[in-house]
C-alpha cells in the first residue's frame, strides 16, 4: 500500500496572516474556516494553516529548534526571492545579494508565523 503526503499542517496564532502569506507565495486557492485555512495548489499537498493561539515561533538557526521546514524548488531564485519577500517572508540568514550571476543555490526564510522554509534552485 503506497503512502502519500496529502497535506502539511502549519500552526499559527494569526491564521489570516499566515494563510495569506502561503497563498501569495504559492498561488492556488484559499478556503477559510473558523479554525483552519486551506491553501490548495495543483501538484502540491494541501497546506493547512490551523489556529494555535499560543503558538511561539521558532528562533532558528540561532535559538529554539525549527521543528520542521519546507523546501521549494524554483527555476529562478532571484524572482522567487522577490516573490517570497514581497509576500511577507523574512530572510533568516544573511545571504549574498541575488544577481543575474547568482541565481543558483538556496535561500532560507521564515513565514510571518516564523516557520522556516527554503527556496532552492532546480
Amino acid at each position: 500500500m503506497p503512502i502519500t503526503l496529502t497535506s502539511v499542517i502549519i500552526d499559527a496564532a494569526d491564521i489570516e496572516q499566515e494563510s495569506s502569506f502561503w497563498h501569495r507565495l504559492l498561488g492556488g486557492s484559499l478556503t477559510p474556516t473558523p479554525t483552519h485555512h486551506f491553501v490548495q495548489v495543483p501538484g502540491l499537498p494541501v497546506i493547512v494553516v490551523q489556529s494555535a493561539p499560543g503558538h511561539t515561533a521558532p528562533h532558528w538557526p540561532d535559538g529554539t529548534s525549527q521543528q520542521m521546514h519546507l523546501d521549494f524548488g524554483v527555476e529562478d531564485l532571484a524572482t522567487a526571492d522577490r516573490t517570497a519577500t514581497d509576500a511577507g517572508a523574512t530572510r533568516l540568514r544573511p545571504t549574498d545579494e541575488i544577481t543575474a550571476e547568482t541565481r543558483a543555490g538556496s535561500r532560507v526564510y521564515a513565514s510571518p508565523a516564523g516557520h522556516p522554509f527554503c527556496l532552492r534552485s532546480t
